[in-house]
């Protein structure tokens, strides 16, 4: 990896044994293992510790707003953005920290963002078995952003409506107005 990197340094004009870039190869391999730390990780088994002292709840569970970073399959650009995931559990709920792990997992991997949203809320249907997930993903893209049409300020936005999510409007509805209740970035 530092031998690539000092060649991408060589190739972009730069002189990498100059003092300043000696320990650029290093310090980027050691930045690539935490960008890409995902591929370590299996998400689904965040999921797997649950909790069935619900009292009986079975509202929405949503964690809004989920800070992640991750970067595009197609130029390793830097993919910035938030998260707000949602279910509607049957009988157990799981701690909610592990959600903003599951996104963190899969965020730390060459992505794109339709698939980052899909990755998320299929893991979470799969292992909850919840009667629906909701996840919306907004994000800005630095391949679009700081190259090619050069358009700063874009967001994208997807979504993924999972069970009761896709199937009853209202449950949809109250998902989304929460989402937007939250404002801009």
């Amino acid at each position: 990896m530092e031998k690539a990197v000092q060649t991408i340094l060589s190739w972009i004009g730069d002189d990498p044994s100059r003092e300043g870039l000696r320990e650029t190869p290093a310090r980027v391999a050691q930045a690539f293992k935490s960008y890409f730390s995902g591929y370590g990780q299996e998400p689904e088994a965040f999921l797997e510790k649950t909790f069935e002292e619900t009292a009986g709840y079975d509202e929405m569970v949503l964690l809004r707003k989920i800070p992640f970073q991750s970067h595009c399959e197609h130029h390793m650009a830097p993919i910035n953005g938030h998260a707000w995931v949602g279910y509607v559990p049957r009988e157990r709920v799981v701690g909610i920290s592990k959600l903003a792990r599951v996104v963190e997992a899969y965020a730390n991997r060459l992505q794109i963002q339709e698939r980052l949203t899909a990755e998320i809320a299929g893991a979470i249907d799969r292992v909850l078995e919840p009667r629906g997930v909701a996840v919306l993903i907004k994000a800005s893209h630095q391949c679009i952003s700081g190259r090619g049409v050069k358009k700063p300020g874009v967001d994208l936005v997807t979504t993924q409506m999972l069970g009761c999510f896709r199937s009853e409007a209202d449950r949809r509805q109250e998902f989304l107005a929460i989402v937007s209740a939250d404002g801009p970035d």
